[in-house]
C-alpha cells in the first residue's frame, strides 16, 4: 500500500460476506481461517478463502487472514502449515498476535501486527516495525494526537478502527473472561462479560449503581473524524465485525466507502484508493440502520469523554424515530418502560398516528422510540445492493483494438476478422459498452477506424470477450505481491512498552523476546497458572465507571469508601483507579481456580 493510498478494511464472517464487502467498496477484507483467529466461531476453509482471493484480486483488493490468537507449543507446526496453505492460495497478509510467527518456517508472506498486540506507544510500534511487521493495527483507545505520534515514528502503514463494537479493556491484555469462565479472549473465545449487568458497591456495602451495564460500551463511530485521521497519517481504516451479518457489512462498508471518496475528491492529486473499481450502492447507507448500541467517538478528541458506555442496555439502539408515520408494518421497535427496562415489540400497523402492536404494551408518554428492525430496509438489503465496475478505455483502428483499464492493465486485440464496406453506420461505442456481467464498464471510446470499414456485431462480441479474457489473465500475471519485511535482530524491545510477560504461550515467542534483549519472560495465564490471588489485574481500561456515573474523583469529592467492587450473580471484581493516567483496573476479587483452566506449558 502506497503512502498516499487509503484502504477501507472490512470484516467478513464468511466468503459470501467477504465478496459483498468488496462489491460495496472495501479495498481489503479480513477473514478467519480454519483455526487461530480471534473469533473462533467465524472460521473458514482454505477453499472458501481461495474463492475470496480470486474475487478480490480482480479489483486488486487485498485479503488478510487473521491468525491472531496466542499459539500453544503443540500447535506451532499446525499454524506453520496453515500459513503455508494460505500463502499458496494467494492471501496477501496474515494478521497475527503471537511473536512465534516470526520464528516459524513461513513463506515470505507479510505479517500485520494485530490490535491484540496492544499498540499504544511509538516505542511499541517502532519495535514491531523493526521486528518485521508490514502494517500495525493500533489500540482503539488512542486520541488523534497519540495516533499521529505513532505514525510519525514508523514508516509502515498504520491501521485504525473507525467503526463497530468496542472492547472495554485494552485488546490483548484482558484476562477477565478466562479468569471467570475458562474462555480466553486471546484464544478467540471471549465470554463477553463486559455485556453483563453489575452492581457497584463501596467498601461499606453502599450501593452506588444497581444492575447497570457498567462495562458495556457504545459502538465506535469515527466517521466525523476521517479527515483528521487522514491528516494524521492513518492509511487503513478498519470496520469491526467478523461476527456481523451480511446487511451490516454491506451498509457500513458502503457508508465509509462514500466518506473516503469524498475526502479523496477534495485531494485528488495527493490521495487515492488502494484498490480499483467504482462501487455504487443501490441504497442510501445509514449506520443507524445496522446493529448499534448508540455511538461514541471514544477517545479520539478527548482523553476524558463522557457517555461512552451504554449502561442501560447492551442491546441495539437502532435509529431514533420522531414520528409514528416513519414506521412501517412489520418493523421492530424498542423503548425504555416505566421501570427503566429496555423493551422490544413488533409493529402491526400505524393507525391514526398511533403504533398498534401485536401485544399489549405500555409505552410511557414522551418515551424515545428506537427502530431496531426496518422491514423495508431488510428486504432491500437481501437483494443486489451495489455494483462495482472497473473503468475501461477502448481505442480502435483499422488493425486492432487497444483496451486499458484503471488498474493499468493494457491489452491489444488484432482485427483479424474479415471486414466489408459499410452499408449503414454502426454505433461502435455502444456495442463496445455492452460488457454485461463482467467487472468492466466503458469509461472512454476513441476510434480512428476508416469510415468505409464495417465490423459485424457478432465480430464485435467476439472482440469484447477476448478483451475481457485478456485483461483478466494479464491482471493475474501482473498482480503485485508484497513480501515480508526483514527482522532487525539488533533492535531492542522497548522498556516502556507493555509488560512482555503477557501472552507468551510457547518457546518460539519466548525466543523472540530473548533475541531482542528481554531476560525476564513469564508465561501467559492460559499456560498452566490455575489459580488467582486477590488483586491480580485482569483488565486495564481507559473507561472509568466513576466518570461515566458523574463521580470522577478529580471533579467531585469522594462520597464513598474504597475499594469499590462490581458484581453480579456470576462474577465479582475489585476496582482500582489510576487517576494520574486516567485508567481503571479490574482485579480478581478473591483467590479462585480458573474454570477448566488450560495447562499448556512449554520449555
Amino acid at each position: 500500500m502506497g503512502s498516499n493510498t487509503l484502504e477501507l478494511l472490512s470484516p467478513a464472517t464468511n466468503a459470501d460476506i467477504a465478496i459483498q464487502a468488496i462489491t460495496h467498496g472495501a479495498d481489503a477484507i479480513y477473514i478467519g481461517a480454519t483455526s487461530h483467529g480471534a473469533r473462533k466461531s467465524a472460521a473458514n476453509s482454505i477453499e472458501d478463502i481461495a474463492k475470496v482471493v480470486d474475487f478480490a484480486h480482480q479489483y486488486r483488493a487485498k485479503v488478510y487472514v487473521t491468525v491472531n490468537t496466542i499459539v500453544y507449543e503443540h500447535e506451532l507446526r499446525q499454524v506453520e502449515k496453515l500459513c503455508l496453505d494460505l500463502y499458496k492460495n494467494g492471501v496477501d497478509a496474515l494478521i497475527v498476535q503471537d511473536m512465534a510467527l516470526l520464528r516459524l518456517d513461513l513463506p515470505p508472506i507479510p505479517l500485520h501486527a494485530s490490535t491484540q498486540c496492544d499498540i499504544r506507544t511509538p516505542e511499541k510500534a517502532l519495535f514491531l516495525q523493526e521486528a518485521g511487521f508490514s502494517q500495525i493495527v493500533l489500540a482503539r483507545e488512542l486520541t488523534i494526537p497519540e495516533i499521529k505520534a505513532i505514525v510519525d515514528t514508523v514508516n509502515i502503514p498504520v491501521e485504525c478502527f473507525v467503526h463497530g463494537a468496542l472492547c472495554v479493556g485494552y485488546s490483548g491484555r484482558c484476562h477477565a473472561s478466562f479468569a471467570t469462565s475458562g474462555r480466553s479472549a486471546n484464544r478467540g473465545e471471549c465470554a463477553q462479560i463486559c455485556r453483563l449487568p453489575y452492581t457497584l458497591k463501596d467498601h461499606s456495602g453502599k450501593i452506588l449503581a444497581k444492575d447497570k451495564y457498567l462495562l458495556s460500551l457504545r459502538d465506535f463511530n469515527a466517521s466525523d473524524h476521517l479527515q483528521e485521521l487522514v491528516d494524521a497519517g492513518v492509511r487503513s481504516f478498519k470496520i469491526e465485525g467478523r461476527l456481523k451479518e451480511m446487511d451490516y457489512v454491506k451498509n457500513i462498508t458502503a457508508f465509509y466507502n462514500l466518506k473516503l471518496n469524498e475526502i479523496i475528491s477534495m485531494n485528488p492529486e495527493s490521495l487515492s484508493r488502494s484498490s480499483f473499481g467504482k462501487s455504487v450502492p443501490l441504497f442510501t447507507p445509514c449506520p443507524e440502520k445496522s446493529f448499534n448500541r448508540g455511538f461514541t467517538e471514544y477517545f479520539l478528541s478527548d482523553r476524558r469523554p463522557a457517555n461512552i458506555a451504554s449502561i442501560l442496555s447492551p442491546k441495539s439502539m437502532g435509529e431514533i424515530i420522531n414520528e409514528a408515520s416513519d414506521l412501517h408494518n412489520g418493523d421492530g421497535i424498542s423503548y425504555f418502560d416505566r421501570n427503566g427496562q429496555y423493551q422490544g415489540v413488533n409493529v402491526n400497523r400505524i393507525e391514526k398516528g398511533k403504533i398498534i402492536t401485536g401485544r399489549k404494551v405500555d409505552i410511557p408518554k414522551g418515551a424515545q422510540i428506537h427502530r431496531t428492525f426496518d422491514l423495508h430496509w431488510q428486504k432491500m438489503m437481501q437483494k443486489e445492493s451495489a455494483v462495482r465496475k472497473i473503468g475501461l478505455d477502448i481505442e480502435i483502428d483499422n488493425s486492432g483494438v487497444t483496451a486499458k483499464d484503471q488498474r493499468g492493465v493494457m491489452v491489444r486485440i488484432p482485427l483479424d476478422i474479415h471486414t466489408e464496406i459499410a452499408k449503414n453506420r454502426m454505433d461502435y461505442k455502444n456495442e463496445f459498452s455492452k460488457l454485461g456481467n463482467t467487472i468492466y464498464s466503458l469509461s472512454s471510446y476513441k476510434s480512428t477506424l476508416s469510415h468505409d470499414v464495417f465490423i459485424p456485431k457478432s465480430a464485435i462480441g467476439v472482440i469484447r470477450r477476448k478483451i475481457v479474457e485478456a485483461l483478466d489473465i494479464s491482471n493475474k500475471i501482473t498482480y503485485p505481491i508484497d513480501l515480508r519485511r526483514k527482522e532487525n535482530m539488533a533492535f531492542p524491545f522497548p522498556a516502556r512498552a507493555i509488560d512482555f510477560k503477557d501472552n507468551v504461550a510457547n518457546s518460539l515467542a519466548t525466543q523472540v523476546y530473548r533475541d531482542h534483549g528481554v531476560s525476564n519472560i513469564g508465561q501467559a495465564l492460559e499456560c498452566g497458572k490455575t489459580s488467582l490471588t486477590y488483586g491480580t489485574t485482569l483488565m486495564t481500561t481507559r473507561h472509568c465507571i466513576l466518570r461515566e456515573l458523574g463521580m470522577c474523583k478529580k471533579v467531585n469529592p469522594k462520597k464513598f469508601q474504597e475499594p469499590l467492587t462490581i458484581s453480579n450473580s456470576s462474577v465479582s471484581f475489585t476496582l482500582e483507579f489510576d487517576c494520574k493516567n486516567c485508567e481503571m483496573q479490574l482485579l480478581s476479587h478473591a483467590r479462585k481456580n480458573i474454570p477448566n483452566g488450560a495447562k499448556h506449558k512449554f520449555r
